[in-house]
């Protein structure tokens, strides 16, 4: 039986309104970016990376565009200091690039971290120490003095230790688990810090408010951070920085709420990764920017060749429906879905549209080197006609009638219903081809010929079943005389309901594609399509598909 007496909220609101971040309707400027895949990433894996996987995740995400990339916490392991090592000495750290290292808050650490980062072209020496309630009552056992103390100890020996130490340092703090903190103590400790670092214009440091622990809604970190940027010391020299995790499924959420009330930079991961439920997902905020028409100064263009690298490397798998980056995200199944997707991706087509507004998928999959073909239109039993029709036109050219469409939907959900699985692309095409076009089961076309005589006749030569024979017939044009010359021989009665005709592909040399339905006195309807270089003879194989399908003996 659950209890949910004995949880209460454990986040405290700023002690005054902050609100005006609810004015803002939407991002206007990518934040700075800051990757800690190889750190806090890291660190959440079951099989950490080794120190060659470290250095091809690391081009990988300057590859992207990251300008400023987490390393690790160096003084915590040897596979971490080496790694950091590796970068510096094999000079694998690009000009317009920046290292982060983590360190706590306690002199033996800083000091290690120091000698590993020594040398460094540019490093961000990041300090931490918790400041929440539960962390000051529980595990520290200390007042809110001497949890100050050490944040500004801390310090003022990063500050000591740059003037000593070989390299290009700043420096950024966070209060670990910010969000079980009280706003008003938050600040001054964060204003401590300031205090001993004194930034400058040429010399700004970082404040990180983590969601070390995601504990309310996404209003309520907005509101702490508003409250944290309205009133933090030398703020004009101060880049706030934010680093949500995803406890709640609210990262993205506190994130660009985050953004909307003053933070000027992110940390988070790709995909997703880290500890517990995960850091904020980066590809997800920037690619949410991106479908606003705001640069997010990150390139998932290659989406496909960035999560081979993160799943191999990692040991992850990236969820199937995993916002952007997920197998199946722009995959439609829904009969409708692809029916509005399919007139949508035409309406584009035809007038030249610059703007992407196809309904169901906010974004263009080529951006992101996904491919309508494979990924948009998915078929299975929940399918309709619009879907097998969109496929059939994207890879193939084939532009069915209206009811065609239909038939051929039913005829293709009706085989992925009975076989309980998903019909690929080729597979339609193939079931489309062997259904319907070419049929020659019953009656298979030889040779045809027209003579123009008070209407059309014709002369043909068939093959059925087994026998090949030669039949005339006449009508008011060529389809007309074929179709009267097969009733009359055949002993069948119907009649063309449906004639269409078009170029599979532009070019003088292009096939051609003939669509017929035929009606037999029952009121059945039956569809065949014929292909052929020539046109005439691709409507009389459609005629025929056509017979065939009905069932002529």
């Amino acid at each position: 039986m659950m209890d949910c007496s004995k949880y209460q909220r454990q986040y405290y609101m700023p002690p005054e309104e902050c609100y005006d971040w609810v004015k803002k309707e939407y991002i206007t400027e990518a934040p700075a970016w800051c990757s800690v895949d190889l750190r806090d990433g890291n660190q959440a894996l079951i099989i950490p990376m080794s120190l060659e996987e470290k250095i091809e995740f690391f081009k990988m995400l300057v590859k992207v565009g990251f300008k400023e990339i987490e390393v690790g916490f160096p003084a915590a392991s040897d596979t971490e200091y080496e790694f950091l090592r590796a970068l510096i000495d094999r000079n694998l750290i690009p000009d317009d690039v920046t290292i982060q290292v983590l360190t706590q808050a306690r002199e033996h650490i800083i000091r290690k971290t120091f000698e590993a980062v020594k040398g460094a072209p540019k490093a961000i020496v990041h300090v931490y120490n918790s400041t929440s309630v539960a962390q000051r009552e529980q595990v520290f056992k200390k007042s809110k003095e001497e949890i100050l103390k050490i944040a500004v100890d801390g310090a003022k020996l990063l500050k000591e230790l740059a003037e000593e130490t070989e390299g290009n340092f700043q420096f950024e703090y966070s209060p670990e688990s910010f969000t079980g903190t009280e706003p008003e103590y938050a600040l001054e400790v964060c204003n401590a810090v300031i205090d001993v670092w004194k930034p400058t214009p040429d010399n700004k440091v970082i404040i990180n408010l983590p969601v070390t622990v995601s504990l309310s809604m996404s209003h309520v970190y907005a509101c702490q951070i508003e409250y944290m940027s309205k009133h933090m010391s030398n703020r004009e020299n101060v880049i706030l920085s934010i680093h949500p995790h995803n406890d709640r499924g609210c990262g993205v959420a506190d994130t660009e709420l985050g953004i909307l009330a003053g933070a000027d930079r992110v940390e988070g991961t790709l995909f997703g990764n880290g500890e517990r439920t995960g850091n904020v997902d980066i590809i997800t905020l920037a690619l949410n920017m991106y479908t606003h028409g705001v640069n997010p100064k990150l390139d998932f263009s290659d989406m496909l060749g960035i999560k081979e690298i993160y799943e191999r490397v990692t040991r992850m798998q990236v969820h199937e429906r995993s916002p952007y980056s997920g197998q199946l995200v722009f995959a439609a199944f829904s009969g409708s879905h692809q029916d509005a997707i399919a007139k949508g991706m035409n309406y584009r087509k035809e007038n030249e549209c610059k703007q992407w507004t196809v309904p169901y998928i906010p974004i263009d999959p080529k951006d992101i080197g996904r491919v309508y073909e494979a990924d948009v239109i998915r078929i299975n039993s929940q399918s309709g006609k619009g879907g097998v029709a969109f496929i059939l036109e994207q890879n193939y050219g084939y532009r069915l009638p209206a009811k065609m469409k239909e038939d051929l939907g039913y005829y293709i959900k009706g085989v992925s219903d009975h076989e309980h699985r998903e019909i690929m692309p080729d597979e339609v095409h193939d079931l489309f081809m062997k259904e319907y076009v070419n049929r020659s089961d019953n009656l298979e076309l030889l040779e045809v010929h027209f003579v123009q005589e008070d209407g059309i006749s014709t002369k043909l030569s068939l093959e059925r079943g087994g026998i090949i024979k030669n039949y005339t017939g006449h009508g008011k044009g060529r389809l007309d005389a074929v179709s009267n010359s097969i009733k009359r021989h055949c002993n069948v009665n119907y009649k063309i309901v449906c004639f269409e005709e078009h170029a599979l592909s532009d070019g003088s040399d292009a096939q051609a594609a003939a669509y017929v339905a035929i009606q037999n006195e029952s009121g059945e309807v039956f569809w065949g399509a014929g292909v052929e270089d020539d046109i005439i003879n691709a409507s009389v194989l459609a005629l025929i598909s056509a017979v065939n399908r009905m069932g002529v003996k």
